[in-house]
């Protein structure tokens, strides 16, 4: 069934579809009234029944209603800034295992290093990937993908977390499996660039209360790292 997110609530028990998503309904589905569509809005699901169709606005009855597929924790990735092609890589993949947000950052030895002004134009292709990845994925929300921030801020955002992790491929980690996630409503993970984090990063990380964490003795590329942590956290947890 063809899923679409929708910001604003249902009027009158029906939803009314426009721009983009209602010329896909109607022109690239070739879809007919009658036909059923899953759409969502505020976290819930709801299948709808199409009654009218057009290139301006596509009405959609809600015929039932249940709670989306989310996950019981949010997860905010905080991505040390990799090649393009690779972040839109993580950033679908992320999506896909449950992560809430995905936040680049520029850290002392990431290869990248885009101007944070000229990234902001790139925002809307990597929200186009964090919604094709929710609707392909079943997800109650479009993931946000922010803008570049600087690894002093990094650390601010991260000890706002219930569990601030990072990982690091020095010794001293603790295995995820190690680590107690009872009562924990949001977890912030740090993962490094291509070249990994320096030693002085990892020591700010530590002082600002972020946990480091260990993924085994071989070293995972920036963009295998992030989608390893995920998945093991969202398991962990009871999310997969």
């Amino acid at each position: 069934m063809a899923r679409f997110f929708v910001e604003n609530p249902a009027l009158g028990g029906a939803f009314s579809i426009v721009g983009s998503d209602a010329r896909h309904i109607g022109r690239s589905l070739r879809m007919r009234v009658g036909e059923q569509i899953s759409v969502v809005s505020g976290g819930l699901e709801h299948v709808c029944i199409l009654e009218k169709i057009s290139d301006g606005e596509v009405i959609a009855r809600i015929v039932s209603t249940t709670d989306s597929r989310e996950p019981n924790i949010s997860l905010t990735l905080f991505q040390a800034l990799p090649k393009l092609d690779k972040l839109e890589n993580i950033i679908q993949k992320s999506v896909e295992l449950g992560a809430s947000r995905i936040v680049p950052v520029l850290t002392e030895r990431c290869i990248a290093r885009p101007d944070p002004e000229k990234f902001l134009g790139r925002l809307p292709r990597l929200m186009k990937i964090s919604e094709a990845a929710a609707k392909q994925s079943g997800r109650g929300i479009i993931p946000e993908i922010t803008g570049i921030i600087g690894f002093e801020e990094c650390l601010k955002m991260l000890a706002d977390c219930d569990l601030p992790l990072f990982c690091y491929e020095k010794s001293g980690g603790k295995r995820l499996t190690e680590i107690s996630f009872s009562r924990i409503n949001s977890v912030g993970l740090l993962i490094g660039p291509e070249g990994g984090f320096s030693e002085k990063e990892a020591k700010s990380a530590e002082n600002a209360g972020a946990l480091q964490i260990w993924l085994g003795d071989r070293i995972l590329r920036c963009e295998t790292a992030p989608v390893a942590a995920i998945a093991i956290i969202m398991s962990l947890t009871g999310n997969i």
